[in-house]
């Protein structure tokens, strides 16, 4: 086992050596930005059409990120390989598009016939390449040149650090555009329906048990007939309105050990419901039901979902978020 030390401690310090180099040229990446930046988004912004990502070898697998990233933060986009657009799919980049190209080097061949469409067509074209007299730069409606940064790689060779900045640089492109766009929660929602993400921004009122399956009673019931209700619901609790339809209480399993007694079932729902319990809105997130229901101070099992005027309309239960893959 001590045999295997040596080389663990090497590997950690050539990680941490990778970490740390390529964080440095993050931060030479951020105070290299100038207003460049903000005319390369006012071009994506201002595009009818899409925003068309290209590029060859690491660049382009960093591009197939970004243009994933920008269709599910609300930029249309799609990733054309640069061969294969020598090849006829040019005729996917149309007018009304934009081209963002990713080169390193800034002298990829395959790029040359992409960039002469775009100069034929008239199509806003922002570059990210790593060096200013390149021929994607002075091609370019707008180039955002990356600073002189050392490659991770020990022999300065394979593309780490530069491909790293590419794909901050568009993180950050696509967080701009986001934010132009006004691109909230509920729209995220929509380009991510699948997968835990997209259960979380659920709404309340899509997973709520509505109208005759809500557990409710006035405090004037007797706690005999509260259980039976209690019990056919099936929610492990009871809601409890005043003569106006406001939730005012609850009643549950909790409630019911606290003031268990020989004179219970003959008591009123009143007199042992919890005043003013936690509620939510039909048009809150699933995500955060479960945040009020894992509350530390004392979790629950149950919500009600109430109307701006406190009325009960639906009830949630920790069961529904499991089967909604939110919990």
């Amino acid at each position: 086992m001590t045999a295997n030390v040596a080389p663990l401690l090497a590997d950690l310090d050539v990680a941490r050596t990778v970490l740390a180099t390529e964080a440095a040229g993050l931060r030479a990446l951020a105070d290299a930005l100038d207003d460049g930046f903000a005319r390369a988004v006012d071009l994506l912004a201002g595009t009818s059409g899409r925003v068309v990502v290209s590029g060859m070898g690491k660049s382009g697998h960093v591009g197939r990120k970004i243009a994933a990233t920008l269709a599910s933060t609300g930029t249309p986009a799609l990733f054309v390989h640069p061969a294969e657009a020598s090849h006829g799919d040019l005729g996917m980049i149309v007018p009304g598009d934009a081209v963002l190209a990713l080169s390193n080097s800034g002298e990829t061949v395959e790029l040359a016939d992409l960039i002469a469409h775009t100069r034929r067509f008239g199509l806003p074209l922002v570059g990210i390449t790593g060096r200013d007299g390149s021929a994607l730069a002075q091609a370019a409606d707008v180039a955002l040149i990356l600073p002189p940064a050392r490659e991770a790689c020990p022999l300065g060779l394979a593309p780490t650090t530069s491909t790293t900045m590419q794909m901050a640089l568009g993180d950050a492109l696509a967080v701009a555009l986001l934010t132009r766009h006004g691109f909230g929660a509920a729209d995220f929602r929509q380009f991510h329906p699948g997968g835990k993400l997209g259960a979380r921004l659920r709404r309340v009122r899509d997973l709520m048990h509505p109208g005759d399956a809500l557990p409710l009673a006035g405090p004037e019931l007797a706690m005999d007939a509260a259980l039976l209700l209690m019990t056919a619901k099936q929610f492990g609790c009871l809601g409890v309105t005043a003569a106006d339809g406001r939730l005012v209480g609850i009643v549950t399993d909790g409630d019911l050990r606290r003031h268990m007694g020989p004179d219970l079932l003959s008591r009123r729902v009143g007199e042992v419901m919890t005043a003013s319990p936690r509620t939510i809105g039909p048009d809150a997130l699933a995500a955060e039901a479960l945040h009020q229901m894992n509350a530390r101070e004392r979790p629950i099992t149950a919500l009600f979902v109430v109307d701006p005027a406190g009325r009960p309309v639906g009830i949630l239960h920790v069961h529904d978020l499991l089967r909604a893959g939110v919990a």
